[in-house]
């Protein structure tokens, strides 16, 4: 019997870069695919010119092509504002980031949405918000909250194995030129421990998928720095799908 899966992102991309094979596989396999974005991603880092034109806008166009290609059947934009990198944004207008406005009233939106679909599965983040941002720790807490609202049967934090990532950040601090703020005890407890994730999915038959998902996102791909997308779109197909085919999830509840 086919299933409703609703999954919680905090911004454009962060659909394409962690779940979109699941996603994918989901919507091939007959199953509902619910996507919520808190927010409209405007804080993101991107070129001038984008910023001039209006990112809010540019990212929301991304994300309806990038739910598109991977089968999501419903949509919704919640429109807080982003927080920023750091948690402490100020708007322009005034208005309430998703970290200033309270979990239970976002919580309450998303509860709205899970009893609407009758939600079969609520996928959320991890709660160190993966590489913890404050945007994916607050739809964390914002995922648990609405799930004992709602209730759907089962909940899964999108995540991934800490100990890479861990590893990975000692080797670059010591041995690559970065910048004065890097921190690489941020990623000792960046995402979850190996022993603590409960599902592995396969989803190598999907990972062109999650390339034309990512592709999608072309605003994220600018700007000056290195950037996550451009560079995983650069990796060859085989190199792709050995580091980005398997797609890791902690069951809650």
């Amino acid at each position: 019997m086919p299933q409703t899966l609703v999954f919680l992102h905090a911004h454009p991309d962060d659909e394409a870069l962690l779940t979109a094979g699941t996603m994918a596989r989901a919507s091939s396999e007959g199953q509902r695919v619910v996507l919520i974005t808190a927010t409209s991603g405007e804080a993101g880092l991107a070129a001038h010119e984008l910023q001039d034109r209006g990112l809010a806008d540019i990212r929301e166009e991304e994300l309806v092509r990038s739910a598109r290609m991977l089968g999501v059947q419903r949509l919704e934009l919640l429109h807080y504002a982003d927080s920023g990198l750091h948690g402490d944004r100020v708007t322009d207008d005034g208005t309430k980031t998703l970290c200033q406005a309270p979990v239970m009233a976002i919580a309450t939106r998303v509860a709205e949405v899970l009893a609407e679909e009758a939600a079969d599965v609520l996928v959320t983040y991890d709660q160190a918000g993966g590489y913890g941002h404050p945007d994916h720790v607050r739809i964390h807490q914002v995922g648990v909250a609405a799930a004992n609202l709602a209730g759907p049967s089962k909940v899964f934090a999108v995540t991934a194995p800490r100990e890479p990532f861990a590893i990975g950040a000692q080797l670059a601090d010591r041995y690559l030129s970065l910048p004065e703020d890097f921190d690489p005890e941020q990623f000792m407890n960046a995402f979850t421990p190996r022993s603590e994730i409960t599902h592995r999915v396969n989803v190598r038959d999907f990972v062109d998928f999650k390339r034309a998902a990512l592709r999608a996102h072309a605003s994220q791909a600018s700007g000056g720095d290195v950037r996550t997308l451009s560079a995983l779109l650069a990796l060859p197909r085989p190199l792709f799908s050995l580091l980005l085919g398997t797609e890791f999830y902690r069951r809650l509840q």
